[in-house]
Order: structure tokens, then C-alpha cells, then sequence
């Protein structure tokens, strides 16, 4: 029996760079210890069964409505539209902003053997449940054969 292994393959990108640039300045940064340019938010993905997974994306600051999830071509792709508040802006003066609210956006290649069951938003938490379905070729199909008496033919004539 072959088993599809579970994959999230990340890809990400941002409004301003192209998803080249983020790779070379996430290694770039890592040689020379400099914070990356492109701020993508962190995540977890949680096995919870054999068949059941979890991505959990760490959005803090943002509503539901600022966020979407779309599946399409075996790709997840998570968007981050944060809708600035000009009177908040206006009337506050930060002496530190440390909680970054950033547009993004984040792409993980699925296998095609993997379904998303549902997305909730907890505590600042983006959290997408996953099911790995067993593939339709793997499945074992038993043919009946059909016995026809000599005389009785279904083919039609």
C-alpha cells in the first residue's frame, strides 16, 4: 500500500517583493544575523492523526475580515488585508510598535490527496484543519463477474 505523504510545500510572497527576493534575503539575513525585509508571519503545522493535520498561522491584530482563504489548484493561499484606522494613527504617538499588521500573503502547495476540513481565528490564531483522503486509485475495487447462459447474450444486436 502507498501512503501520500503529507505536504505543505510554503512559497510566500509579499505586496512589495517577488518571492525570489524574500528566499535571497531570508539566507542573506540568516548569514549575517540583519532581520529579513519581508516579515511573514510564523505558523506551526501540527499533526493531530495519522490522517488529520493542522496549520496554525500566527495573525495577531487582524479580524476575520481581513483575512481570506482560498484553495485552488492544489494550492492554499492565505491573505492578510489589514484595513488601516487613520484615526488611530492620527491619535496615538508609539514609542514602540513592535506588533507588526502587515499585508500578506501566504502559499503552501498541497498535495492532491489533501482536503480542507475548516479554518477558525482564536486568540490572534489563524488555525486550518487539513484531512489526507486516501486516493481513489489506492482503493481496492472488486469486479464481479457476470455469468451469461450460452443462449443469452447481453449484446445487443
Amino acid at each position: 500500500m502507498s501512503i501520500e505523504s503529507f505536504t505543505l510545500l510554503p512559497s510566500f510572497t509579499d505586496d512589495i517583493f517577488a518571492n525570489r527576493f524574500n528566499q535571497i534575503d531570508k539566507v542573506f539575513s540568516t548569514l549575517t544575523g540583519s532581520k529579513p525585509l519581508s516579515d511573514v508571519p510564523p505558523y506551526d503545522i501540527v499533526q493531530l492523526t495519522n490522517t488529520h493535520h493542522q496549520l496554525v498561522v500566527s495573525v495577531p491584530g487582524f479580524d476575520e475580515n481581513e483575512l481570506e482563504i482560498l484553495v485552488q489548484n492544489n494550492q492554499l493561499k492565505i491573505n492578510g488585508k489589514k484595513f488601516s484606522n487613520p484615526q488611530i494613527l492620527k491619535n496615538n504617538k508609539f514609542i514602540h510598535q513592535g506588533i507588526r499588521c502587515r499585508n500578506f500573503s501566504l502559499n503552501f502547495n498541497l498535495s492532491r490527496h489533501i482536503k480542507v476540513k475548516n479554518a477558525c481565528l482564536v486568540t490572534g490564531l489563524l488555525k486550518i484543519d487539513f484531512e489526507q483522503q486516501s486516493p481513489e486509485t489506492d482503493k481496492t475495487e472488486k469486479i464481479f463477474i457476470n455469468t451469461l447462459q450460452k443462449n443469452k447474450s447481453t449484446i445487443a444486436k
